[in-house]
């Protein structure tokens, strides 16, 4: 009964997301839309951690599977790809290095403003 409490709580926050995303049509992938949602409901503990932990460690297990319908896809397009392929590698090798940097820039920053905030109290 946990689990599908959890999976109900998870697929809820989707649901949201899908009608926010239908509501409010930014150019913005609908799944952003539920992780946010998820995000303010666990900041503002509307959601417990707790609530939602086993369901979503598993679903972050099986998150490399859940990536072979997209790669069957790009070999199903190998054809239209074939004539663009350098500038897809460039692109995609250009972005990764990009989000990596930020990704570590933004986390330093995190970690800094936590050891900051524990040396408050």
């Amino acid at each position: 009964m946990k689990y599908v409490k959890q999976c109900l709580i998870i697929f809820a926050i989707t649901l949201i997301g899908e009608a926010l995303h239908a509501c409010i049509p930014l150019p913005i992938p609908t799944s952003l839309y539920g992780l946010f949602l998820l995000f303010i409901c666990l900041q503002r503990k509307w959601i417990l951690p707790e609530q939602v932990k086993t369901v979503g460690t598993f679903l972050i297990e099986i998150l490399p599977v859940l990536f072979v319908p997209a790669a069957v896809g790009l070999v199903e397009a190998w054809g239209l790809l074939r004539d663009r392929l350098l500038v897809y590698l460039l692109v995609t090798v250009s972005t990764t290095i990009l989000v990596m940097i930020m990704t570590g820039i933004v986390t330093q920053w995190v970690i800094r403003r936590g050891k900051e905030k524990s040396r408050d109290f």
